[in-house]
């Protein structure tokens, strides 16, 4: 996955490895982040489930854009309150290959500050 010098693709393969190395004991919080919006899943990986999703692009969160640090904290919050529900407390942060700065650390530490441990 990670050819021709592509740094994206490096950090993605370097935490997807990471995160395989605990595969199977927790959920995975999967983070996704567009110019406009940002989404968040909550992934069963041994049934390849989702357990939860949220995203920018939710009827009620409309009117905030996507592109912005509250709506990061918004869906940061409203992922983990979905977790909860399915019976999910504890999960791993996958960041993809983005880095941990702006929309995706405030989606973290909202999340975190929501009851989700990670």
């Amino acid at each position: 996955m990670a050819t021709g010098g592509n740094n994206f693709a490096r950090r993605r393969q370097r935490v997807r490895t990471r995160i395989g190395r605990t595969a199977g004991t927790r959920p995975r919080l999967s983070v996704h982040r567009s110019s406009k919006h940002i989404y968040a899943q909550v992934i069963d990986d041994k049934d390849g489930k989702t357990l939860a999703a949220a995203s920018s692009l939710e009827q009620d969160m409309r009117a905030v854009t996507g592109a912005d640090l509250k709506a990061a904290e918004a869906v940061g919050a409203r992922i983990a309150e979905r977790a909860k529900e399915a019976g999910v407390s504890k999960v791993i942060f996958d960041r993809g290959g983005f880095l941990y700065h702006g929309r995706v650390k405030a989606l973290a530490e909202a999340a975190r500050k929501s009851g989700l441990d990670f």
